[in-house]
């Protein structure tokens, strides 16, 4: 199992989210995913870190497919892949309902299908090919300019059967978050796994994001999860795959407590048919290092 580094995507400066890649880096991860919110462009921060530190597989967890057309998105991935030397993936997915409608002002109308008929213009323009795409959600029609354009690979976050089924059949695979291994073996890996070999496609890919803490005090360290992102709980598609676990909130996800419990916990997930581990650090300083110094040491023994 691969494991990596997932940065939120905020912070002081872009350059603060490059200097974790190299860290990443040295460590000895496999890859670092940045993610997308209302801070620094999670795109543009995978370009800059990509040229600046070579050895290391880039990605996105994951950009909001309604906000970016197409046809933009798919320049700017392509422009990413262009300086990934170790490789780049595209984590896309349809967000939600509460930031789509009230931050950006769409209608976050049947995602399912809006992400079938995005990705039925995106793939085509990151494989260089033209689209003419007139869909229910999407429109999309031309081709990019770019000569010998190689694909990046395409992860769509799922979390429910309709959406499973859309990225084994069309996708290389999955992100999730907030999704414990049982879960992961019990239903993430078995759905998209199904859907993939009915399409004729390659084994997916499962990449699992985990928020982690070494900490004498677990649970301090889920109660700020609980103060900080509590609201995720009650996002549809989260909360939906929290009733499916028997949790009440996403900060019960939270892997914390000593150096062994972390590392047997992060195990099961590699028992559980994960294909890859992006382990998001907390706490403090001193906390989030001798987390790293575990994911560093489990990735090092394989």
């Amino acid at each position: 199992m691969k494991i990596g580094l997932y940065l939120g995507g905020g912070g002081p400066s872009p350059q603060v989210l490059i200097d974790q890649v190299q860290s990443a880096a040295r460590m000895g991860l496999d890859s670092a995913f940045i993610g997308q919110l209302t801070s620094w462009d999670a795109l543009t921060v995978g370009a800059l870190a990509a040229a600046a530190v070579p050895g290391i597989e880039l990605g996105t967890a994951v950009v909001q497919t309604y906000p970016r057309h197409p046809l933009a998105l798919a320049g700017q991935a392509l422009t990413v892949q262009a300086v990934a030397t170790s490789g780049f993936t595209l984590g896309i997915g349809p967000s939600h309902p509460q930031f789509i409608e009230g931050q950006f002002g769409y209608r976050y109308d049947r995602p399912a299908r809006h992400i079938r008929e995005y990705l039925s213009a995106l793939l085509p323009l990151l494989r260089g090919e033209a689209v003419d795409v007139h869909g229910e959600t999407v429109t999309a029609v031309g081709r990019l300019d770019v000569p010998a354009a190689t694909p990046p690979s395409v992860l769509l976050s799922a979390l429910g059967p309709v959406m499973l089924k859309i990225a084994g059949e069309l996708t290389d695979g999955t992100v999730t978050v907030w999704t414990g291994p049982q879960t992961v073996g019990d239903h993430i890996v078995p759905a998209i796994t199904r859907a993939a070999a009915a399409a004729g496609r390659p084994a997916p890919r499962v990449v699992s994001g985990v928020i982690v803490c070494v900490t004498a005090d677990p649970d301090r360290a889920r109660a700020e999860v609980a103060a900080q992102v509590g609201f995720a709980s009650d996002l549809p598609a989260y909360r939906a795959i929290l009733d499916r676990q028997g949790l009440a909130g996403v900060h019960e996800t939270v892997i914390a407590g000593t150096a062994e419990v972390v590392e047997r916990a992060l195990r099961r997930y590699a028992d559980a048919g994960a294909t890859e581990l992006i382990v998001g650090p907390i706490g403090d300083p001193q906390e989030q290092a001798r987390t790293l110094d575990v994911v560093a040491a489990l990735r090092s023994a394989g």
